[in-house]
């Protein structure tokens, strides 16, 4: 891994789909333009959130992958000599579908696809209704500029998934993310749940010293005020920059890969796991 650019596009969504495909398609072309070279869409760019409710008629909103969102993506990625990861809603067929992100390398090429691991079931955030577990595992990919991490939002609460991408020597760990406050719970919780959010985020790059990096849509859909703050953080936790809560925003950061080597020979976590003893980690609970 060179020193590299990355860019986080932060944008509202509405109702039309090709809409939101060109404010994000624009918003790759801005990153690019500013000097990023690796360039992450918010989860599920291209719709508003749908999972909000439970409606068989949001199934018409997905499409295969790879189909033709991806292809355009693969244009404009070799058309900048950018690497693309990018959110979307699968259908793999009928009846099936995940919440998936791919992974376009920077000369057009379509490296491959994570789907969503863990599928949250909360009021706003019905997930389990639309989108099937991932089968893909963890994967990381070897891209034109550095070997990266491709996560899903509520995959971003789960140390395990972000300490198996380090394990493959993932560099810089992504988070496209829709993530919000509701109505009821914003005055009392607000802060305090966006806090969270950004001190987990924080704590993936230090404990696995790498770069963080998660991205996050704007504007109020429904009973949801999505709260944007994208941001990114180096493997020492620090946050390099961070996007308005408010408006669309494309946000750029320039990640040095010795920062890496820094962190992870100065506190060596990795060499002092130990790996004999976590067998626990298999099992749901450990109270019998």
């Amino acid at each position: 891994m060179d020193d590299v650019g990355i860019g986080l596009v932060q944008h509202a969504c509405g109702p039309d789909p090709e809409e939101n495909r060109k404010r994000t398609m624009e918003g790759i072309r801005r990153a690019a333009g500013q000097g990023a070279r690796i360039v992450c869409t918010q989860e599920l760019f291209a719709t508003t959130y749908f999972c909000q409710e439970e409606r068989e008629a949001h199934f018409s909103l997905s499409e295969p992958v790879p189909g033709p969102t991806t292809r355009s993506l693969q244009t404009l990625a070799a058309d900048l000599g950018v690497v693309i990861l990018a959110s979307l809603f699968e259908e793999r067929q009928p009846g099936v579908h995940h919440n998936t992100a791919v992974v376009v390398d920077a000369d057009g090429s379509f490296l491959g696809r994570y789907r969503k691991m863990h599928i949250p079931q909360d009021p706003g955030f019905r997930e389990k209704y639309y989108f099937a577990p991932g089968d893909l595992g963890f994967p990381v990919w070897r891209t034109r500029f550095a070997r990266i991490g491709l996560l899903i939002c509520w995959d971003q609460w789960f140390p395990e998934a972000a300490r198996l991408m380090a394990l493959q020597g993932a560099g810089i760990l992504f988070y496209p993310t829709a993530i919000g406050w509701l109505a009821e719970e914003k005055a009392a919780l607000g802060e305090r749940q966006r806090d969270a959010w950004v001190t987990m985020q924080r704590s993936h790059a230090i404990a696995n010293g790498c770069y963080v990096a998660a991205v996050n849509r704007v504007g109020t859909e429904g009973g949801i005020e999505f709260w944007g703050s994208s941001f990114a953080a180096d493997p020492f936790g620090e946050v390099l920059a961070r996007a308005s809560g408010e408006s669309d925003e494309v946000l750029h950061v320039r990640m040095d890969p010795g920062e890496i080597r820094s962190a992870r020979t100065g506190w060596p976590f990795l060499r002092d796991r130990r790996i004999d003893a976590y067998r626990g980690l298999l099992d749901r609970c450990l109270d019998r």
